[in-house]
């Protein structure tokens, strides 16, 4: 049953950072859809936001493999 709740904790814990990745492109495509002149302002801050949420990823990735090693 243990390995089972981490397997669910580690699901849920993958649904948030996809949620953010789809609100980051759909904040991007309305922002360049009312403002095309400001794409190259909005594309730096969403590879900011995509980058930061792969290294959450990573993190979680690694702390789901060492915790399941314990």
């Amino acid at each position: 049953m243990h390995g089972t709740l981490n397997l669910v904790g580690y699901g849920l814990s993958a649904i948030g950072p996809a949620i953010a990745t789809g609100l980051i492109f759909a904040a991007y495509i309305n922002g360049v859809a009312r403002q095309p002149e400001s794409r190259n302002v909005l594309n730096q801050s969403h590879s900011l936001a995509s980058r930061s949420l792969k290294l959450w990823r990573s993190l979680v990735s690694f702390s789901h493999s060492y915790l399941s090693k314990n």
